[in-house]
């Protein structure tokens, strides 16, 4: 045991040097920074300190303090012209609405000569042939919220160790919540609402997201319990195959679909929010897959994965121009009350053809180009890229550093050197196609470049990266020219664990791994090898077997709030120490959702009770909250 005097000393010195955390009390008491000139002023012990021995009494363990709901507008921004005008820039649009798709209802409708009608709706369901569906949703239309209750907005006790930074985040900085329309909304087959490759990727028992979340007929109930916390902005995505239920340019479009977002971005700003939103989240219409064949040839669900997330979409020869029509429905329709778009989500996950990757830069820059030039738009539009960045397993070796190089160009660089850069694909991309492999034409660089206004990054945790060989470099090459290599498509080989043998970080349900320092890493990595704004669009930790305990155990959620707090002070490093403009976050996400086959990895900041549809907040989102509030967002 140190000795007293030694205690002080060292108590001395620290505050000579650096600045402690502590905290008030209160109603809205938030934690401060107390600098070393008031820690002089304050009382220590010192050698000559006597003790005296009193008579114990209990005191209350806990200040309450309550979460403070986000306040309305007093006036908002528009960035572009109203919806009326702007849907004037495109051809003649058609509006219907269909009904509610039933595996058990024979259809009886009657207009089988239209093409466009309920009969060729409900078709595309019967062609689909989702596997188990039966809609046991608890809604069947819009709920009307109701005012969170105070005793669901007591914050919980603090963890005893926390961040000890002081540094404010700037006074535009953005902080927010996100989620994806095929993870949440539910109502698979209602209003309209075509089938998407999410409403058939699943082909064994495990669970579909046909009812998931219920958010479309929940979101006012979702959207005042965000509010209800404090957060400023909402990120959403919006369904393509509710819009336009055929998918492809001059097709119909859904009446009730056009309504129901409008509804959910006026119910956001009224709730004092601003809306974020995401064009398509993997969620594509079946038009651009060869699905009837896949699923006669009974295809497993891995091989159905990588027929829609590797192959045919994004490659289809009709997707950029139906894409961009999409799009141009939606802009036009609600570019006056949103300023921020993202057109893809990940599009490196997705995006392993050369066809994929040209289609997908050629859409999204068409896309800028109308909402810059013709719609005037003064919002910004970028992509959200999947960042899993890698990093090499041992720092000093350069077959390590080279595979950590590859990997990373080539998932990102393929996108940011045409449009940061207005440069050629880098040479990893050609390595990594082969014979695939088609630059681009000074046309396309042109067109492409400047296309991007910031850079959205959904970065959870790094992976530690290997050459297939270690220490040989050729081994990359080697397994790209194999088409059958075990480490097909990226011919890396990757890993949680460190050069001593440690895992990164604490482990995660998933992938993800509170390795949260290596965060200011990547964003420097990124920043200065493509030098634009960042916003990390996505990041989130689903604590390990949160979906097995108690319902009280999995609301006090500490690993989740070290892995945010974490995360949170090393992108505060990154703004203040390394001069990288980091513009906002938005944390993934604000509720348990469906994850792509499963309920068990919730990243949520709130849990869902799957049968009644309660949902309860969880400690992260207080801590979180708190955090950002207490810095200055």
């Amino acid at each position: 045991m140190l000795a007293l005097g030694v205690i002080t000393g060292l108590l001395a010195s620290l505050a000579a040097s650096q600045q402690l955390y502590t905290t008030t009390t209160g109603a809205t008491a938030r934690p401060q920074c107390m600098t070393k000139d008031n820690i002089a002023h304050s009382t220590h012990p010192t050698s000559s300190t006597s003790y005296v021995a009193g008579k114990f009494r209990y005191s209350a363990s806990d200040t309450v303090r309550y979460a403070t709901s986000v306040p309305s507008f007093t006036s908002f921004t528009t960035y572009a012209a109203p919806s009326d005008s702007l849907t004037t820039l495109l051809p003649s649009l058609t509006y219907t609405t269909w009904g509610k798709w039933k595996p058990s209802a024979t259809s009886n409708a009657s207009d089988t000569a239209n093409k466009y009608g309920q009969a060729a709706w409900t078709a595309q369901w019967k062609e689909a042939r989702p596997v188990g569906f039966n809609q046991t949703s608890v809604y069947s239309s819009t709920v009307s919220p109701t005012p969170i209750p105070s005793s669901e907005l007591v914050l919980p006790p603090r963890d005893y160790f926390g961040p000890s930074d002081c540094y404010q985040f700037p006074n535009d900085f953005v902080f927010g919540v996100a989620s994806s329309a095929s993870q949440i909304e539910g109502a698979a087959a209602d209003e309209g609402k075509a089938p998407s490759i999410m409403d058939i990727i699943v082909r064994d028992d495990k669970p579909k997201a046909y009812v998931t979340n219920e958010h479309y007929y929940y979101y006012k109930q979702d959207i005042e319990r965000v509010a209800a916390m404090g957060v400023k902005h909402f990120s959403f995505t919006i369904a393509w195959t509710r819009i336009l239920p055929f998918a492809m340019p001059g097709t119909p479009v859904n009446q009730k679909a056009i309504d129901h977002y409008d509804d959910v971005i006026n119910f956001i700003i009224e709730k004092g929010m601003v809306p974020v939103i995401t064009l398509t989240h993997f969620d594509l219409p079946l038009q651009f897959f060869d699905y009837p064949q896949a699923l006669d040839e009974g295809l497993s669900k891995t091989e159905l994965q990588y027929l829609s997330y590797l192959t045919a979409g994004y490659s289809n020869d009709t997707f950029s121009d139906a894409f961009v029509n999409y799009a141009k429905i939606v802009l036009s329709h609600y570019a006056d009350r949103v300023p921020t778009w993202f057109t893809f989500c990940q599009p490196p996950e997705i995006g392993n053809t050369t066809k994929a990757v040209y289609n997908i830069l050629k859409a999204h820059a068409d896309v800028y180009h109308w909402y810059k030039d013709d719609l005037k738009g003064t919002g910004q539009i970028s992509i959200k890229f999947n960042a899993n960045f890698g990093v090499p397993h041992n720092a000093t070796s350069e077959a390590d550093i080279f595979a950590a190089d590859y990997y990373n160009s080539v998932q990102l660089g393929s996108y940011l050197n045409p449009m940061v850069l207005g440069k050629q694909y880098p040479e990893s991309f050609k390595y990594f196609m082969g014979d695939s492999y088609i630059p681009l034409t000074a046309e396309d660089i042109n067109h492409f470049k400047g296309t991007i206004d910031f850079l959205g990054l959904d970065a959870y945790s790094p992976l530690v990266v290997t050459p297939p060989v270690s220490g040989n470099t050729s081994s990359i090459q080697d397994c790209l020219q194999s088409s059958s290599a075990a480490l097909q498509p990226w011919c890396v080989e990757t890993s949680s664990l460190n050069d001593y043998g440690w895992n990164i970080g604490y482990r995660s349900q998933s992938y993800v791994y509170t390795a949260t320092t290596f965060i200011r890493e990547y964003i420097n990595y990124v920043y200065q090898t493509w030098p634009v704004p960042i916003a990390i669009t996505e990041f989130g930790f689903p604590v390990y077997h949160e979906a097995s305990k108690d319902l009280s155990d999995q609301l006090f959620d500490s690993p989740r709030s070290q892995y945010y707090l974490a995360y949170m002070s090393e992108v505060l490093k990154a703004i203040h120490e390394d001069n990288v403009p980091v513009k906002g976050v938005y944390a993934w996400s604000f509720v348990d959702n469906w994850e792509f086959g499963g309920y068990d990895q919730q990243f949520g900041m709130q849990t869902v009770n799957r049968t009644t549809q309660e949902r309860h907040y969880k400690k992260s989102f207080f801590d979180l909250v708190d955090f950002m509030k207490a810095r200055g967002v």
